[in-house]
């Protein structure tokens, strides 16, 4: 299997590229992308959904992967710890709205859906735990905002019920999807929208990629390997 994975902005995978023998294999389009060890690649699309959809494009249409993985870091409705690790089990995307056509809310039109389901989430937990792996498994809301609460946290919350929410999953999910590429989804919890000091809590996220990153690899390598 080869796997890659998405990441939005070269600081999140800083950790990967010091302690492997990871190399830089190009750079297209404004996208950056590393072989980190034998069939397990990532790329840095960008900040957002377009900076995310033409990454995810771009590494599949010259990489040809079995897996992409998106992981980064994102803001939680739920007042969890902060690194807390998140398998997804689906996105939305909050967004998207047609409704103005009859379109229910957050409908992705082309794709006529609302949810995008993450694959084989079950056996990925059962991997994630047979590592010993903590986790909890919920959706993930995606929008081109950054989301530091107020009512528009709460619009999002009320209407699709998210754990998390954050800037590139969904449009990764969606770009696997079209191109019949297996996608999953590992999150770790950099801020809580529930907190009145959320933003203060995000600038530390690399106190939470850290945590994401010592998941990561195995997590990749376990994939790869067929486990």
């Amino acid at each position: 299997m080869k796997i890659g994975l998405s990441y939005a902005l070269e600081g999140e995978i800083e950790s990967i590229l010091n302690h492997t023998q990871a190399k830089r294999l190009e750079t297209a389009g404004g996208v950056d992308i590393y072989e980190i060890e034998p069939d397990i690649f990532a790329f840095t699309g960008g900040v957002g959904k377009v900076n995310a959809a033409m990454g995810a494009q771009l590494f599949i249409d010259r990489y040809h992967p079995d897996w992409i993985v998106n992981a980064g870091v994102a803001g939680s409705f739920w007042d969890l710890p902060i690194g807390t690790m998140v398998l997804a089990s689906d996105f939305v995307q909050h967004d998207v709205d047609t409704t103005a056509a009859g379109d229910p809310i957050g409908m992705v039109s082309t794709v006529n859906q609302v949810v995008f389901p993450t694959d084989e989430a079950e056996r990925l937990g059962a991997i994630l735990t047979a590592q010993g792996v903590e986790h909890l498994v919920g959706r993930v809301a995606t929008g081109d905002v950054f989301m530091s609460g107020g009512e528009r946290a709460d619009w999002v919350a009320e209407t699709f019920a998210p754990a998390l929410c954050e800037m590139e999953g969904g449009a990764v999910a969606q770009v696997c999807l079209r191109n019949g590429v297996k996608f999953a989804a590992l999150k770790s919890v950099s801020d809580r929208l529930c907190r009145e000091n959320n933003a203060e809590e995000y600038f530390n996220y690399p106190e939470a990629m850290a945590k994401l990153n010592a998941v990561v690899l195995p997590f990749a390598r376990a994939l790869r390997d067929g486990e």
